[in-house]
């Protein structure tokens, strides 16, 4: 069973958020959702929904994951961004050849840790799109995979980005296994 990390900032898209842990968790992925503060405290999204993180940051990166996922929204990506464990976070994961994914604004994390150089990419309009990084091509897709490297667009994208990490780990046999009961079409 694959293991992934979820970091939950305040100010995070619930959105995001929450399609991204559910369909993971659908998948039987071993999904943990940590928190920046110290303490497992409630994270406060972006429209004012509250979300109960399972562990902190400090104690969820005392185990190895498979895919760390980045959720966006404002201003949960700048705490992202601005959070040195993130990056360094960001930086091993790359190094040990696992998946790196980020969605929304959030992807400005993955761009400063530099995983983005020479890739393709997508993140929110403004967000990379206005970035100079060097070799990076910038699809506007709703989802963008290049390699370990999975970004998407937005929150309405949220969906068919979670399918995509779920096809990454799982293959796409899984995805059609967890998006079948959705109901999408």
């Amino acid at each position: 069973m694959a293991n992934v990390l979820i970091p939950l900032a305040q100010g995070c898209e619930e959105l995001e958020a929450v399609t991204i842990i559910d369909l993971l968790r659908r998948a039987q992925f071993n999904v943990i959702s940590a928190g920046l503060e110290p303490q497992v405290t409630p994270i406060k999204a972006s429209r004012g929904t509250l979300l109960l993180p399972d562990t902190s940051l400090d104690e969820a990166v005392k185990q190895d994951y498979d895919m760390l996922v980045l959720p966006g929204g404002l201003p949960g990506a700048d705490h992202l961004n601005n959070d040195e464990r993130i990056i360094e976070l960001i930086r091993k994961m790359a190094a040990a050849d696992k998946y790196i994914c980020a969605i929304c604004a959030a992807p400005r994390a993955l761009a400063r840790a530099e995983v983005l150089i020479g890739k393709r990419a997508t993140s929110y309009p403004g967000t990379l799109d206005k970035m100079d990084i060097p070799g990076m091509h910038y699809t506007g897709e709703p989802v963008t995979v290049d390699g370990k490297i999975i970004t998407g667009r937005g929150p309405g994208t949220a969906m068919e980005f979670a399918l995509a990490l779920i096809d990454a780990l799982g293959g796409p046999d899984l995805k059609i296994q967890v998006e079948k009961p959705l109901l999408r079409s």
